[in-house]
């Protein structure tokens, strides 16, 4: 009919929200998120200080019947009552994904670096180099974990001052098998920022009286590091997902956990998409916190033109 005025669909509206709105949304919804994770980590720590250890901050029972006396989420009382409480053992999994990550992340790096100037700089040590990286990448991060816990049984082989910090050793092993696997990948994204800083700084370097050593390492590198950091944010990412490799070799990890309660209540569907939901929650921070760091270090006039 002639001037009436169509419906606006859903997407319209949500095309023409106030973006503001939206960061406001995610960052309570982090904020939450991690409150949570942090004072239940806290809570274990203290012995039960809050809650039970095992037990979630609030009663199933309670939750469910706070959703049932409301209309349209009745349907979910009971779905939100198994959420709360599955809370503690996702909790407890995923402290260990979050360390397995970031001391996995972090030894990588150190190992990485020195891969990537032999690759570049290097002559023999540039083979040397070539060959960890392409035997690392070119092999399943699941085979390595394999041949590190079941064919040299490493998880024996712990040493008595890091044992038992973790509740099982294996723990050590997969941190190994992540840090290698890590290493090489973080070896080619740093090897690619350093080949992108111009050899005429090198020059330069020597022209000043640094030694090449001294050039790579005052001059290639503080940038090299900074372009790096995109690419890099990459394996933060795929670690964050692939840390649940870490299942198979009996890791109590967020999948381990979370696979062990789906197989105990045969509630696969709602295990499996609160566990997806998890690791997103999980990335899209080390996403948001890298990208801030990304823009912290970045050098004016140098990279790509960004608008932050």
């Amino acid at each position: 009919m002639a001037g009436a005025t169509r419906p606006r669909t859903v997407g319209e509206r949500v095309a023409d929200a106030d973006p503001s709105a939206g960061r406001v949304l995610l960052v309570a919804a982090g904020a939450l998120f991690w409150g949570w994770l942090v004072v239940s980590w806290v809570n274990r720590w203290l012995g039960g200080a809050i809650a039970p250890v095992g037990e979630p901050f609030v009663a199933p029972d309670a939750v469910e019947s706070a959703f049932a006396a409301v209309p349209g989420l009745a349907a979910v009382a009971a779905d939100a009552a198994f959420v709360v409480e599955l809370s503690p053992v996702l909790a407890q999994g995923t402290w260990l994904t979050v360390v397995i990550t970031g001391v996995s992340l972090v030894c990588g790096f150190f190992i990485a670096v020195p891969l990537a100037v032999a690759r570049v700089y290097g002559r023999a040590s540039a083979w040397l180099s070539l060959g960890y990286t392409e035997l690392l990448r070119g092999t399943p991060l699941l085979a390595q974990l394999f041949v590190l816990y079941y064919g040299l049984n490493l998880a024996a082989s712990v040493p008595a001052v890091l044992s038992g910090v973790f509740p099982r050793d294996v723990v050590w092993v997969a941190i190994l098998g992540f840090t290698l696997n890590g290493a090489a990948y973080q070896a080619e994204y740093i090897r690619g920022a350093v080949e992108s800083v111009d050899e005429g700084q090198i020059t330069a370097g020597r022209a000043i009286g640094l030694s090449k050593l001294e050039s790579i390492y005052y001059v290639v590198l503080p940038q090299a590091l900074r372009y790096a950091i995109p690419s890099w944010t990459n394996e933060f990412v795929y670690l964050i997902k692939y840390s649940s490799l870490a299942g198979f070799i009996t890791v109590p990890e967020l999948y381990y956990r979370a696979n062990q309660v789906a197989t105990d209540t045969f509630r696969y569907t709602a295990v499996f998409l609160i566990l997806g939901a998890m690791y997103l929650a999980l990335v899209l921070t080390a996403s948001k916190f890298m990208e801030r760091v990304d823009a912290r270090v970045a050098i004016p006039g140098l990279g790509a033109n960004r608008d932050r």
